[in-house]
């Protein structure tokens, strides 16, 4: 299994996460959304399917991918015991913070 951490290490691959939030995705589908080939969005696929943050299913000839739920919790419980509160509390006190550089 390869490091979570290290999947995320690269942007294109945080974006294909954010796409397959909330749906499942086949390759093809996801590399309409980027510049580079399908070989390369295959590449970034294995990647994140090796470090256990996607999964993939075979319906007939087409793979589709999705999101592993219980390893972006355990990212997130990560977080939540790095800063000893909530994200939700770490995005209000960033939110605020934007507020008063506005003002």
């Amino acid at each position: 299994m390869g490091s979570p951490w290290k999947a995320l290490s690269d942007d294109s691959r945080r974006q294909i996460l954010l796409l397959l939030k909330s749906k499942e995705m086949t390759p093809s589908q996801i590399s309409e959304h980027f510049e580079f080939s399908l070989p390369a969005v295959s590449t970034h696929l294995r990647v994140l399917k090796e470090a256990d943050l996607i999964s993939e299913q075979k319906h007939g000839k087409n793979k589709f991918y999705s999101i592993n739920q219980k390893q972006a919790l355990d990212l997130m419980k990560f977080f939540e015991n790095m800063w000893g509160y909530k994200l939700d509390s770490l995005k209000e006190f960033v939110e605020n913070k934007e507020k008063k550089k506005k003002q």
